[in-house]
């Protein structure tokens, strides 16, 4: 299958670890030129070096996506280094901790707010090209009720978002989709550290997927690819779960 994505330019962020990193791998490996941010300089900069050993370009900056001129700065030095953004994906979550106000804060901030002023300051150049791909990762949680409030919420709002984006912005050229991920696992992560700490949520939630086991970030990473390529070219206001049916809702 053709994909058609050599030599475009794509942004993620929270680009390091797990999902993202994952994500602007496979990209790369696609022969996409791809900007990662994220908070941690280190594990920026290792991921960086791997996208450039797939032979296209990698670009990384330290940012705060809860912070918008921090957003702002990185996004603009992401179009100056590549040429252009064809493809963003927002990935950043604040990953739910709490039903108190401060978790409130941290997910609207982090988890919806980033994704609002990211496509906020990229649609005008995709909209000037005549086309773009915008993927948004969302969580079944956005598409079931759970226990963390503040999670659900911004995921449920997130869904709605990229829906609203995808139809008002197709006259534009441009695709937006939404993933909703399960329980990913992947060294380092919530569920990794859940394991070890023998915690019962891990066993509770392990036992709740049928095929029983935990997701990769690289079966994220595929449906990614996927979404951003001309092979997905009438796709689009989707929300794809990528939970081996953990959800058990019909839509």
């Amino acid at each position: 299958m053709e994909l058609g994505l050599k030599g475009k330019n794509a942004v993620v962020t929270g680009g390091s670890k797990g999902i993202g990193r994952s994500i602007a791998l496979a990209l790369a490996a696609e022969g996409v030129n791809v900007a990662i941010c994220a908070r941690s300089e280190g594990p920026l900069l290792d991921t960086k070096n791997e996208i450039e050993t797939l032979g296209v370009k990698g670009y990384a900056e330290a940012c705060d996506v809860g912070d918008k001129n921090s957003l702002d700065g990185f996004l603009d030095n992401a179009r100056q280094e590549l040429g252009s953004v064809d493809i963003l994906v927002s990935n950043v979550s604040a990953l739910g901790a709490g039903n108190d106000l401060k978790a409130w804060d941290a997910n609207i901030t982090l988890d919806l707010m980033s994704t609002v002023r990211a496509v906020d300051r990229v649609l005008p150049w995709m909209k000037a090209a005549g086309s773009g791909n915008i993927i948004i990762l969302s969580s079944i949680s956005g598409i079931e009720v759970g226990t963390t409030q503040p999670y659900a919420a911004t995921k449920a709002a997130l869904i709605s978002y990229g829906k609203s984006l995808a139809v008002d912005h197709g006259p534009d050229g441009i695709r937006v989709n939404t993933i909703a991920p399960g329980s990913i696992k992947f060294p380092g992560g919530v569920w990794d550290k859940a394991e070890k700490a023998n915690s019962p949520r891990y066993h509770s939630t392990l036992e709740r997927i049928p095929w029983g086991r935990f997701g990769k970030p690289d079966e994220v990473a595929n449906v990614a690819v996927f979404l951003a390529s001309d092979a997905a070219s009438w796709v689009t206001g989707a929300c794809i779960p990528v939970d081996g049916a953990q959800h058990r809702a019909n839509m």
